[in-house]
């Protein structure tokens, strides 16, 4: 299997970085399949980040304007094709997501829970992939 870069379609820079290399990752600790990078996979997997969305949790007690947990979310469209005959034999979307404290500097927080959020969309990749219910 070779696993192409991800496409970002959302704003959020490195995100695309997080999720090839999550997914690479969790399929090589799988093991079902074998990583190929130098084109000679049988199986080429692309994707596309297509939503990126943070929406609030939970507000702190005695403000209700004041956001204290917020929840991203994030779908990456995933296609598997067989190299020699192109056919696509996985496509779907698939989604990861992540809770974080906001704290007093979102932006860090944020940027800290990206390799996590990835990494929760990657495992559930890989076991729709691995589970071949496809």
């Amino acid at each position: 299997m070779q696993i192409n870069p991800f496409v970002n379609k959302t704003l959020e820079p490195r995100l695309s970085d997080y999720v090839t290399s999550s997914l690479r990752k969790n399929l090589q600790q799988d093991g079902t399949y074998r990583i190929d990078t130098h084109d000679d996979g049988d199986i080429v997997l692309t994707g596309s980040i297509v939503s990126y969305r943070r929406s609030e949790l939970s507000y702190v007690p005695t403000d209700v304007i004041t956001v204290l947990d917020y929840e991203i979310t994030m779908t990456v469209q995933i296609t598997a094709r067989e190299r020699s005959t192109g056919r696509v034999i996985f496509d779907r979307p698939v989604s990861g997501r992540v809770a974080l404290r906001a704290g007093n500097d979102l932006p860090s927080a944020e940027r800290q829970a990206l390799p996590v959020l990835a990494d929760d969309m990657a495992k559930r990749a890989t076991a729709l992939l691995v589970d071949g219910t496809w």
